[in-house]
């Protein structure tokens, strides 16, 4: 009972801190008005952000209509004019447009930038693989020095978004940022709308998070009739690997174990038995 009410503390005042921000007026930029964009601009909105999508067309009919559900503060703009007047700029663009559009983006400098894109390529046996080295949120990094990249939304279908608890609890959500401040206020957002922030740690984390992401193409591949839904939870039993007769609290710590976001983090953990 204390863990859930102070976790739901702290949910309400990383709901009140964003709200509070958003009752500012900042503004976020949605790029692109695909399944996710559409999903993310609302929920941005109803949190009291001024949403203005980044479109090809911005005076399309299906983009009209989403600016009409978003709300009276909503508009569409080209890509390049969005960013320019966003506080936040989600890009919510596939691969491998995603190339073009990131780099086309005007100055970003001291935005926050969040990466939600999945960069995969079908293999010789048609099952996912990645498309890059490295992530896209890096790739995305190092053509926008200035930006505060994130990787973040882009570990569950649109539909858990839409409506955390249609997955029977609460589902946490992977963030990984080299800017501890951004993840923070990224986090934020996340607890605001109902999922449960996770720090990854660093930017190349987003490594492991796109490959997370390719297991949503598995049934697409297989010519499957249905999909899955799969849930990252926080866990009430402390997390022990056991290899021979060490365990993970004889490993070396993160570089920044002590200087996590401390997002949503309540209660002590049950400790593992030998």
């Amino acid at each position: 009972m204390k863990v859930n009410l102070l976790a739901s503390i702290w949910l309400a005042a990383a709901f009140c801190v964003v709200t509070c921000e958003a009752a500012g007026k900042e503004t976020v930029a949605v790029i692109g008005t695909g399944d996710m964009g559409d999903t993310l601009g609302p929920r941005f909105a109803e949190l009291g952000y001024r949403v203005v999508y980044g479109s090809r067309d911005p005076q399309g009919e299906k983009v009209k209509a989403l600016v009409a559900r978003t709300g009276a503060a909503a508009s569409a703009a080209t890509a390049v004019e969005a960013a320019a007047q966003a506080d936040i700029v989600v890009v919510a663009v596939p691969w491998p447009a995603m190339e073009k559009v990131a780099q086309q983006l005007g100055d970003l400098r001291g935005k926050i930038v969040i990466d939600i894109s999945m960069p995969f390529q079908q293999g010789k046996d048609g099952y996912p693989e990645p498309l890059l080295q490295t992530s896209s949120a890096e790739m995305i990094q190092g053509w926008n020095p200035g930006a505060r990249v994130v990787k973040t939304f882009a570990t569950m279908g649109s539909g858990i978004i839409d409506d955390p608890q249609s997955a029977g609890g609460t589902v946490s959500l992977p963030i990984a940022s080299d800017d501890k401040a951004a993840k923070e206020k990224v986090a934020g957002i996340v607890a605001a709308m109902g999922l449960d922030p996770a720090d990854f740690g660093p930017l190349r984390m987003a490594r492991v998070i796109e490959t997370l992401q390719q297991i949503y193409m598995i049934p697409l591949v297989q010519n499957r009739p249905w999909n899955w839904e799969f849930h990252f939870r926080r866990a009430k039993q402390y997390g022990c690997y056991l290899s021979g007769d060490h365990n993970a609290e004889s490993a070396a710590p993160a570089y920044d174990a002590d200087d996590l976001a401390r997002v949503g983090e309540s209660g002590t953990p049950v400790p593992c038995e030998h």
